[in-house]
């Protein structure tokens, strides 16, 4: 193998391991991905790469994140299908959006929902925030501008 198709592998193989990684996740790891960050204001944002205004926030949510640098924990999940899942990892990629990244599983969506907030529609985009006793105290389900989920984390000790 000659020096640049050498290169090009090592480039190729960098770009891949770059992609972020997707966990699967349903109801009960939901559940305790909650439990389990108890002790920090958590910010979880349900999104997809068909959804138009879900692809607008998502970098807003990468700025909020920088912003307010050790304050609030990102969690993105993918309500995508499976066969979608290259094209999430490539979003999350682009806009660097930190992790830990999840993917719903498939199963029984209006569990899955219920889970998350039983009066949630499932309508994406949708921003859950909690504070650090894992208290689910506010959702922001489409559009949202990104000064009200500023002001609402701002607002958690």
């Amino acid at each position: 193998m000659t020096r640049r198709g050498l290169l090009i592998v090592l480039l190729c193989a960098a770009g891949l391991s770059a992609q972020p990684r997707l966990i699967p996740l349903d109801a009960p790891g939901y559940r305790k991905l909650i439990a389990e960050n108890r002790g920090q204001i958590l910010l979880v944002n349900f999104w997809a790469t068909w959804c138009e205004p879900c692809l607008k926030e998502l970098p807003e949510l990468v700025k909020l994140h920088r912003r307010l640098a050790g304050r609030f924990r990102l969690i993105t999940v993918s309500a995508d299908e499976a066969e979608q899942e290259a094209e999430a990892r490539k979003i999350l990629a682009k806009f660097g959006v930190p992790g830990p990244h999840y993917i719903k599983r498939p199963g029984d969506e209006d569990a899955f929902i219920r889970s998350v907030d039983p009066s949630w529609s499932g309508a994406l985009p949708a921003l859950f925030l909690y504070d650090r006793q894992g208290r689910r105290v506010r959702s922001f389900v489409g559009e949202t501008e990104i000064g009200v989920v500023e002001a609402g984390i701002r607002k958690l000790p």
